[in-house]
């Protein structure tokens, strides 16, 4: 069984995913950077690599079942265990965040959505639970997105009231009853499960306008996955900060 801590971050050969494996693997983490074309991947953990990261690129494609057995038996032989999981992997179909749109919703986007935002999500978890479970103190990241906050979407004023992507916004807040669910089904344990705002950052989805670089972006993801003993589950924050569901 390997003595580093190992973290593995899907989605993580560009932005916030990768930010979060540079930071991480800064503090002694092995990094394995979960990326769907492994040529990028590798080209990302070159990179992490060249900063000093103990980085290594694996094959996931969230959305493909082998691609995650694949990975749980690599991880299960090579270290035993897994002490961070990072479900930083997402999509967003809905190209205008201005107007709303719900009633003319495609279900196949609505089903694309949740394919990798919800099911590849607990899909992956449950492959990695038991490698989890044999680390000393696991901590699971959703992350998710303050757009999933159903009460900040229902509050004429708030800041995402008039930012409604039907098909994104519910998966994420699908995601967030996951976090809640799960973390409330491992209390008791040494597992640590919360949803992370990432914050709106300059990314390819996030787009240029976005006011947040991916340095900032990743703090949120790694403050959850370094919490202490003494640390929250079950909660969504930004930053330190909780948010409302």
């Amino acid at each position: 069984m390997s003595e580093k801590k190992v973290a593995l971050i899907s989605g993580a050969n560009k932005g916030i995913g990768l930010e979060t494996g540079r930071q991480l693997g800064k503090l002694g983490y092995t990094i394995l950077l979960g990326s769907r074309d492994a040529l990028k991947g590798e080209v990302a953990a070159r990179q992490l690599r060249g900063d000093g990261v103990d980085a290594r690129v694996v094959k996931l494609d969230v959305v493909r079942q082998a691609d995650i057995d694949a990975v749980a038996k690599l991880i299960a032989s090579e270290f035993g265990k897994l002490d961070v999981l990072v479900n930083n992997a997402g999509a967003m179909i809905e190209k205008s965040w201005t107007k709303n749109s719900t009633s003319e919703t495609k279900v196949a986007d609505l089903r694309a959505t949740f394919e990798t935002n919800l099911f590849a999500v607990l899909a992956l978890t449950q492959a990695l639970l038991p490698l989890l479970k044999k680390s000393e103190a696991a901590r699971i990241v959703n992350v998710s997105s303050i757009l999933g906050s159903v009460s900040l979407q229902a509050t004429k004023g708030s800041p995402t009231y008039d930012t409604k992507l039907f098909a994104y916004n519910s998966s994420k807040a699908a995601l967030n009853v996951f976090t809640i669910h799960l973390a409330h089904e491992l209390l008791g344990t040494k597992i640590k499960v919360n949803s992370a705002h990432p914050g709106w950052v300059h990314t390819d989805m996030g787009g240029s306008a976005a006011p947040m670089n991916v340095v900032d972006g990743a703090k949120t993801e790694v403050q959850l996955a370094t919490l202490p003993e003494d640390g929250p589950t079950g909660g969504f924050f930004h930053l330190g900060k909780e948010l409302a569901w």
